[in-house]
């Protein structure tokens, strides 16, 4: 294990449960994350070993032992984050496509290239600063100041629709209802290589991967002999054939749970990743050639300059926290989208 993270204890934490201070603190931990760690004596509270049911008071500092490969570490926790933390981030006039607006939430459709939230590297013009200009500061902040009104999380280069509560109630109502698996949560996709069937599911857990700590990873190896997974949570993506190209095809996927890169993970683990995908598709080389079936079409056979992961968030349906309304919305695919597959011509169904 590495040096211990030094966590100091401010005063509006004061009184807090230490379970509920570290989910705060760090970014991506859960609670039940929390009280494992507690229980597997990788906290302190000064020089004495944390209980699950201390409370903190002002002043104090709290110690956490990090990982020290990316074996050890809970796949949903962002230690870019913790290791490197941002400043509370400034309201930014950034101009933002509203799909959806009122006093309790809203729903943006996100371009890509924007990154979500600040972190390392990325500290301004991201879609926080953008909220923060837009709602006049007023965003939910129990997620974290630089995750503020954030319920769920797309990727830098993914494009399209993403729910931003103005208030912590809305949060944790929005919250609920992703854990519950009652938020649908639909996106548009084109990967390598002819996908046999016409619809599957694939159920595979994801965490940090063990050889490369920037990737996620299928981590079967992280099953326990009672079924439990320790480092990686359960992941279940739905897909469905949209239309086939030569070498390629169009999928719209639907997730059941929200991991980190879980589509792209999911489909390169089938040996299907995504086009564009310069993280999870380096198995697909200019050497391959299709074989037989046309399975996977070599990177040869695209002339169209993709230049991201080809993965659009295209539709999300909610219950709304404080209204009697059910909300389903549509993103279109955005101009690059259109303009690849437009170029793979019309295909088959």
């Amino acid at each position: 294990m590495s040096s211990p993270l030094c966590l100091p204890v401010e005063e509006q934490q004061n009184g807090e449960r230490i379970d509920k201070f570290l989910q705060e603190s760090i970014p991506g931990m859960s609670r039940s994350q929390a009280q494992k760690w507690i229980a597997q004596g990788f906290v302190k509270i000064g020089e004495k070993q944390a209980g699950k049911n201390d409370k903190l008071k002002s002043g104090m500092s709290v110690f956490v032992i990090l990982p020290e490969s990316a074996e050890d570490a809970d796949g949903e926790i962002d230690w870019e984050a913790v290791l490197h933390p941002v400043c509370e981030p400034k309201p930014s006039n950034i101009p933002l496509d509203i799909v959806y607006e009122d006093e309790h939430l809203l729903v943006v459709n996100k371009p890509k290239d924007m990154v979500v939230h600040p972190g390392a590297g990325n500290e301004e013009d991201t879609l926080v600063n953008a909220l923060l200009y837009h709602c006049d500061g007023k965003l939910a902040t129990c997620n974290g100041i630089e995750r503020q009104g954030i319920v769920h999380r797309i990727d830098k280069d993914t494009s399209g629709l993403l729910v931003c509560a103005k208030n912590d109630e809305t949060y944790q109502g929005l919250s609920q209802q992703i854990q519950a698996h009652t938020v649908d949560r639909f996106y548009e996709t084109v990967v390598y290589g002819n996908v046999k069937e016409e619809e599957g599911t694939i159920d595979l857990p994801i965490g940090r991967s063990a050889k490369e700590r920037k990737k996620m990873a299928v981590r079967n190896d992280c099953r326990q002999a009672d079924g439990s997974l320790i480092g990686a949570k359960e992941a279940v993506t739905h897909y469905q054939v949209i239309r086939r190209y030569d070498g390629f095809t169009h999928l719209r996927c639907k997730l059941e749970t929200g991991r980190t890169h879980q589509i792209r993970v999911h489909m390169s683990s089938t040996g299907h990743p995504l086009l564009g995908d310069s993280l999870y598709e380096k198995n697909i080389t200019e050497k391959q050639s299709p074989n037989k079936d046309a399975d996977i079409a070599p990177v040869s056979c695209l002339q169209h300059p993709f230049k991201r992961a080809a993965l659009h968030a295209w539709r999300v349906s909610f219950q709304h926290p404080f209204k009697d309304e059910f909300i389903s919305l549509e993103a279109p695919l955005p101009f690059d989208f259109r303009e690849l597959v437009s170029f793979f011509g019309p295909g088959s169904i």
